[in-house]
């Protein structure tokens, strides 16, 4: 099996940041292109367990926007031909309090797309 082929990887990393575009402008159409949507996909947040990609659609909407953050270490791999995985460390503004997001990606026929996704705070409770 081939690992980080580059054009793949140059791929699933503009996902990847175009995802975290999307989410610091809480631009809700172009995060839910960037996940699957299907009954599969889910979402396991801080403080939330989303099956599916309508409850995940749900939670965006009421959210009112996501918490600005900044980036720290990004680790970003790719597995065969459509299979990728994506895993940072985060940092809320105005904290150095650090979160870890990993989000599991495959490739279909219209483009990479999230088809897992963890979002957690150290220390959090809920």
């Amino acid at each position: 099996m081939k690992v980080n082929d580059p054009v793949l990887l140059a791929e699933v990393t503009a996902a990847f940041e175009e995802y975290e575009r999307a989410l610091m402008a809480d631009d809700l159409p172009a995060m839910d292109a960037l996940f699957h949507a299907a009954p599969t996909t889910n979402r396991f947040g801080v403080g939330e367990v989303l099956w599916g990609i309508e409850a995940i659609r749900e939670f965006r909407k009421g959210r009112g926007g996501s918490p600005q953050r900044r980036l720290g270490h990004v680790a970003i791999a790719v597995y065969g031909d459509a299979f990728a995985t994506a895993d940072a460390e985060f940092f809320r503004e105005g904290s150095d309090r650090r979160g870890r997001q990993s989000q599991s990606w495959i490739k279909f026929a219209n483009g990479w797309k999230v088809v897992s996704a963890h979002v957690s705070l150290e220390g959090a409770t809920s």
